[in-house]
């Protein structure tokens, strides 16, 4: 299934893996690059140092093309700019801001830009910047959230912009890839079907919640804040959303959520923890390699778009 996006990475499949804060490290980057698409180690707020050794370690995993996402708002950014460059990274996907700053020194390395986008407006203005192709991530989406949904978002993109649209929000099986397809998306970027792959690091605890989920167990925290984000019900947004209703200050509420990714990624703590997670949670139903996920995903949508190994322009 050739695309403008697997010509422009190098990859097999068009299937981008999505930079999880703490989930998306080396061990499930490599293992989706091995598997023919795109893993990406998710920068976060790492220090510098420790997104190097990260890109380093996959390099000992995977001759195939990877990337880097860079979170714009992390402190650490410009730092975390240049390892991608002396690294050599293939790509780099952004979040949280705009990569213009940087965007000069990465397209003289070489380097392919994608970043992530919630609006029409911030696609062309991406573009403008110099962008080589953009995610078009919907509200579905786990984590960090827009107000748009996929269905109605990626098809505007498509229209707005001549580079390549990726999808992303709400996509976790073969029907999902067919579907984004049609909306003119050249690939998908998936993150929480990868959340319970073999290779991901993610505590069983995570995973047991994300496969046992239901369609209704989906919540969005932050939105009095301007910051929402979805994860899985659980104690701890009880609290938030309470909170929340009760006006508390972003300082309170900041405090309750304080290392909660972590908590819950490492040390599998589900009442506590943030577990995000998209609205696809409910069809995600067992723990998959990288490899059988994306086959299956592939064969599956390859079968109903009725193109087998003809490209797809």
């Amino acid at each position: 299934m050739k695309t403008e996006i697997t010509e422009l990475l190098g990859i097999r499949y068009p299937i981008l893996q999505g930079g999880m804060a703490w989930v998306a490290e080396y061990h499930l980057a490599a293992a989706v690059s091995n598997a023919g698409g795109f893993g990406i180690i998710g920068a976060a707020s790492a220090p510098p140092e420790v997104v190097r050794e990260q890109i380093r370690k996959v390099k000992e995993l995977t001759d195939k093309p990877f990337g880097v996402n860079v979170m714009l708002m992390n402190p650490n950014a410009p730092e975390v700019a240049k390892v991608v460059v002396e690294e050599g990274v293939k790509a780099v996907t952004t979040g949280a801001g705009n990569p213009a700053a940087f965007m000069n020194m990465w397209k003289d390395a070489g380097i392919k830009v994608i970043p992530v986008v919630a609006s029409v407006a911030m696609a062309r203005m991406m573009e403008k910047a110099g962008a080589d192709a953009v995610v078009a991530e919907g509200t579905e989406s786990g984590g960090h959230i827009g107000s748009a949904t996929t269905m109605t978002l990626v098809p505007q993109v498509v229209d707005a912009v001549k580079i390549p649209v990726i999808a992303a929000g709400g996509i976790g099986d073969g029907r999902g890839i067919a579907a984004a397809v049609m909306l003119g998306a050249k690939a998908v970027q998936m993150g929480t079907r990868f959340i319970v792959a073999k290779e991901s690091i993610v505590h069983e605890n995570y995973k047991e919640r994300v496969i046992k989920a239901k369609d209704i167990d989906s919540e969005v925290t932050g939105r009095s804040t301007g910051h929402p984000i979805r994860v899985l019900r659980n104690k701890m947004t009880r609290e938030y959303l309470k909170m929340e209703e009760n006006g508390v200050s972003l300082e309170e509420l900041e405090l309750l959520t304080l290392g909660s990714l972590r908590k819950a990624v490492m040390e599998g703590d589900v009442v506590n923890g943030s577990l995000m997670a998209g609205q696809i949670a409910g069809m995600v139903k067992k723990e998959q390699t990288c490899k059988e996920m994306i086959e299956e995903m592939m064969w599956e949508a390859e079968e109903l778009l009725g193109i087998g190994s003809v490209g797809l322009r």
